[in-house]
């Protein structure tokens, strides 16, 4: 799961960065206004935690661009301001949800924890389930079942099983499925895509998640995947 923080603080922005990422989450981090649109158009996020006093374009303008391109995506707002009109306004404008500075870390987390699993459940419906074949995911649970059994998967397998399965029937490249995987700060293996391919298929099995050579991967048809055994 990947998110935005947009905070102009250098101390606070580091800080975030780094509980999410202890969290589990893929982070970006940019320090003003002016990014926004940009970031948003370089990757797709799960949410964004925005704080409203930047320079060169305010959050209320950042939150209302957010809210007209991406208005399924969750949005947490930090702020200074306290007020009860400030609130309210904070809500008429989109945000899911809001903290008044100073705030606690593991409560930031919790947050972002408790809207993104609405906005998934709000997404994929009373079932809450991705499904491909015999294959089943729960991103609220972060629960992969194949065949009926379930697979322990870790964070990073099941993102980038998950984004196969929302993008099935289309080619994702190595460089999205990085996005998946890691924030922009994050050093990347060049081969770390490949390793989770291979560690999802000891445990799907070999012929569910097909290579195109020069292009990327994609899921095999329902009907033609290959049976595998769970591996460790």
């Amino acid at each position: 799961m990947r998110i935005l923080v947009v905070e102009d603080d250098m101390l606070f922005g580091n800080a975030l960065q780094k509980a999410l990422q202890r969290a589990g989450y893929a982070v970006d981090w940019i320090e003003n206004g002016l990014e926004f649109a940009g970031s948003m158009r370089a990757a797709e996020y799960d949410c964004v935690l925005l704080d409203l006093g930047l320079p060169g374009v305010d959050g209320e303008a950042c939150l209302k661009t957010l809210r007209e391109r991406s208005p399924g995506l969750s949005a947490l707002v930090i702020t200074a301001r306290g007020g009860l009109m400030d609130r309210l306004r904070l809500l008429e404008l989109g945000a899911d949800d809001y903290l008044v500075k100073p705030v606690d870390l593991e409560e930031v987390t919790a947050r972002v924890r408790a809207i993104t699993r609405r906005a998934q459940q709000a997404r994929l419906g009373d079932g809450s389930v991705l499904s491909h074949g015999e294959l089943r995911l729960q991103p609220a649970r972060r629960a992969a079942v194949w065949k009926g059994t379930l697979v322990p998967l870790t964070n990073r397998e099941f993102w980038l099983l998950e984004t196969l399965v929302r993008k099935k029937g289309q080619i994702v490249s190595r460089e999205r499925l990085e996005e998946a995987l890691y924030g922009w700060g994050d050093e990347i293996d060049s081969n770390t895509v490949e390793v989770y391919i291979h560690h999802l298929r000891r445990k799907l099995g070999p012929g569910l998640i097909r290579t195109v050579r020069g292009l990327g991967y994609h899921l095999a048809e329902a009907d033609s995947e290959v049976s595998g055994v769970h591996g460790a």
